[in-house]
């Protein structure tokens, strides 16, 4: 039988706004109103999981969902360079961010790479595929970014290579193994 899941990115942040690593920081109040505003356009699920993180948590909820904490949905740990823009890590660490950037086994921040969070997604997806009905899940952009590189079979350094905006679906069909993708359904 066939699995449908729908991954659904946070809404706007002001680190989102900023191009910063996640620092648990909640929506803002445009954010807030567009996840609300969305609510209606979301389609029936049957479960409901999102990132333990308080931007896909508010999402979740701003979205009508019950939604259960998955941690292997959790943002990509970042390490040193939480709550930090990305120019600045540039501008600092030029080649740390230049091989973290390009390397998908690379974690020069003390975190987590891009390797460690396709595995861990990959594990994700085997394990919330369901034969019955649809599942939603509120997820991170880097989580969603990994699980369309995996179900693509495409080669991790793809990861950077696919955007993913805020309040947005992907949805995934198929079962494990085996995982046709719908990209970038606005909400």
């Amino acid at each position: 039988m066939t699995s449908r899941l729908v991954l659904v990115t946070p809404a706007l942040t002001a680190s989102l706004r900023e191009a910063r690593f996640d620092d648990g920081c909640a929506l803002d109040a445009a954010g807030l109103r567009q996840a609300r505003a969305a609510a209606a356009t979301l389609p029936a699920a049957e479960r409901a999981w999102c990132s333990p993180t308080v931007r896909c948590r508010e999402t979740a909820a701003a979205l009508g969902l019950d939604a259960v904490d998955a941690p292997d949905l959790a943002a990509l740990d970042a390490g040193r360079w939480r709550g930090e823009a990305l120019a600045e890590v540039g501008a600092r660490e030029p080649t740390a961010l230049a091989a973290w950037l390009t390397d998908p086994e690379a974690a020069p921040h003390g975190g987590e790479s891009v390797r460690a969070v396709c595995d861990r997604v990959t594990a994700w997806l085997e394990s919330a595929a369901e034969p019955d009905g649809r599942t939603v899940a509120v997820a991170e952009p880097e989580v969603v970014r990994a699980a369309v590189v995996r179900a693509l079979g495409a080669p991790e350094a793809a990861f950077w290579r696919t955007d993913v905006p805020p309040l947005t679906m992907v949805e995934l069909s198929g079962r494990t193994g085996r995982w046709n993708v719908r990209i970038g359904r606005p909400l």
